[in-house]
């Protein structure tokens, strides 16, 4: 592909690993330790995935819009994928995945067409899996599978808002919701106390007027004949953390319980900056204590030494805002309320400098105001309907700077296969395509998939990468670093290189002697004059150190 040929990356790599890590875990684990700084996400919609279970397929009781029904994707579908190798092969660290929890089975008119909540974002009942998306069971099942690979699970944690209201559906009392104002976004109160958009019921997180179970999920729990469970767990919840029976408290409650239940490493938070910031504080407390309880029950897992993880959606932050987050009237550090990290919204728009510009941008702000937390960069997503490549023809490019640049990178699903993210739908339903298995077998997919996986499993390998200290040594030069404890990595990458006979220097990294070897081409070669010089036909080398 012409696209190929503007892109060249070098890096040169040594790495000295010995970490106290848990004895139970692979060597390959040992060999490489693990950061979220330098993780490696990919993030689905389960429905849009894979399909590996036809028995739970939704028959729509009216038929959607383009895009906006349910199309078959099931837990057991990532499953399947995880136990093929799939993620393995891209060097995956942690899979994100939009919410699995029960949404509203009628479908709505949103404005843009008549949609069901196949996305998982319209909460009906929190205390349940969606059985359109699989069972308990099988959600257990994805977990371990994950851990057994060294693969964290992150999913989706909506407090904000439930799902549109529907005769049959949801009708979440006063106390609990409001329907109206429309947010205006002329400060924090109004970006708060307000709906996202119409029939979008709005959770009182700053009531603290205490409240009852809602009706409707009263008489499910009754129909489910659980009712008396679910009472009983929420009374010791609450007489275990003396908390006020407000809203939030509860879904806190049932989120938690996800993590209890299953192991879950992280939440993905949604509309962090629609809520006040003491909730996610308060979120992510008791998650901590619920990933605590579920490590003591399972002592031997991969997960044992892991804290637990949490990320968010402020829409709108970006990595130059340091640690806060303006509202115009007010200034918010997040950082201070639970998360761990926040998603990038800059990015996509950094993407389209010179990657120089990037690196020397990131690295500073990421070891500097940003240190001890990080951020997570995305070329494309769900919900952004201006995403850096939206018509596929930088795809070796998007793979390049995003998996290259310092902190978390987002892989959406099918970036790595060239999915369309442009089909005839409305809305952020063109976004939303089926993942195009199909187009894997071709040979144009193949190679950038190829493409992926050497960039993905590079990074992996060598925590530097996106947790390091960044330093310019030349144009398209530059070295990461990284030491913490035993643990040190130190990579020199060098980009734009010709194809042919590529000398590289690397005296700062290694000396003269040193026996290398090229990951991407499987070239080797030997350090000569503060030099390494990789004869291919690829323009992009990564060259590590033969032990």
């Amino acid at each position: 592909m012409v696209v190929r040929n503007l892109l060249t990356l070098v890096g040169v790599i040594f790495l000295v690993t010995a970490c106290n890590v848990p004895k139970h875990l692979t060597s390959q684990q040992q060999k490489n330790p693990f950061s979220w700084s330098n993780a490696s996400v990919y993030f689905l919609l389960t429905d849009r995935f894979y399909n590996a279970d036809k028995s739970n397929d939704f028959s729509h009781p009216k038929t959607p819009a383009p895009y906006r029904g349910y199309m078959g994707g099931d837990i057991k579908g990532i499953t399947q994928k995880m136990n093929d190798g799939y993620f393995d092969k891209l060097g995956i660290d942690a899979i994100w995945m939009t919410p699995l929890v029960e949404n509203i089975t009628e479908g709505v008119d949103e404005g843009t067409g008549f949609s069901y909540g196949f996305h998982g974002y319209w909460t009906k009942d929190w205390t349940k899996i969606d059985t359109r998306l699989g069972t308990e069971k099988d959600v257990k099942d994805m977990v371990e599978a994950a851990h057994k690979k060294g693969i964290r699970i992150l999913m989706d944690a909506v407090i904000n808002h439930t799902g549109p209201v529907t005769p049959s559906d949801t009708q979440w009392p006063d106390d609990w919701v409001r329907t109206g104002p429309k947010c205006t976004y002329k400060g924090y109160t109004s970006t708060i106390t307000c709906t996202l958009v119409d029939n979008l019921p709005d959770v009182k997180t700053e009531s603290t007027q205490e409240v009852q179970l809602p009706p409707h999920l009263i008489a499910k729990w009754k129909q489910e004949g659980r009712y008396e469970k679910e009472v009983a767990e929420l009374d010791a919840f609450f007489i275990r953390t003396g908390y006020p029976r407000r809203p939030y408290y509860y879904i806190v409650k049932w989120l938690t319980d996800l993590i209890r239940k299953y192991g879950i490493d992280g939440f993905r938070v949604d509309t962090v900056k629609h809520t006040e910031e003491d909730v996610w504080k308060t979120l992510y407390e008791e998650s901590v204590k619920a990933f605590d309880e579920w490590k003591k029950a399972n002592p031997s897992d991969l997960q044992h030494n892991q804290p637990f993880f949490m990320m968010g959606e402020v829409y709108n932050y970006n990595i130059g805002s340091g640690r806060d987050f303006n509202f115009g009237d007010k200034t918010v550090d997040y950082f201070a309320n639970g998360f761990d990290a926040l998603i990038n919204f800059d990015f996509k728009y950094d993407a389209t400098k010179s990657s120089d510009e990037i690196f020397a941008k990131y690295g500073p702000l990421l070891q500097g105001p940003l240190k001890g937390k990080t951020i997570m960069n995305y070329v494309s997503s769900h919900d952004d309907g201006s995403p850096f490549d939206k018509l596929r023809t930088k795809t070796y490019e998007s793979a390049t700077k995003l998996m290259l640049t310092p902190g978390i990178a987002q892989i959406y699903y099918g970036d790595e296969t060239a999915r369309s993210l442009n089909v005839d739908a409305s809305g952020d339903a063109t976004l939303r395509s089926f993942m195009n298995w199909e187009d894997i077998s071709k040979s144009e997919t193949k190679d950038l998939l190829t493409h992926w996986q050497k960039l993905g499993s590079f990074r992996k390998k060598h925590i530097s990468v996106g947790a390091g200290t960044h330093r310019q040594l030349a144009r398209d030069i530059f070295s990461r670093s990284y030491t913490d404890g035993k643990i040190s990595d130190d990579v020199v990458i060098a980009l734009d290189q010709p194809k042919g006979i590529k000398t590289i220097p690397v005296s700062t990294i290694f000396k003269d002697g040193q026996k290398l070897m090229d990951h991407y081409s499987g070239v080797a070669t030997t350090v000569k004059n503060g030099s390494a010089a990789i004869n291919s036909v690829y323009n992009i080398v990564l060259l590590k150190a033969i032990r």
